[in-house]
């Protein structure tokens, strides 16, 4: 049972930045994680229809979160077709 007094209340008001950061924290490495699960092509999950996602990758195709200076539509073809 939690009593409730001046000090207990100023010592969770304290807390609550701790909690917002880590739950933001913990959102945003979730959110990251589900990305890659759907995004990234080294991840199959349909392994009947397209058991290597990779190799149907254009080099026009960006799966990268972040690049510097990168222009994917002006890159050229550099490997053979399987």
């Amino acid at each position: 049972y939690l009593k409730l007094n001046h000090k207990t209340l100023d010592s969770l008001l304290q807390l609550i930045p701790l909690f917002i950061f880590i739950g933001g924290g913990a959102t945003m490495s979730m959110l990251y994680l589900g990305r890659i699960a759907l995004k990234n092509p080294d991840c199959s999950w349909d392994r009947k229809n397209n058991p290597e996602p990779w190799n149907k990758l254009g080099p026009n195709d960006q799966y990268k979160l972040f690049t510097v200076n990168m222009d994917y539509s002006k890159l050229k073809k550099d490997r053979p077709d399987f």
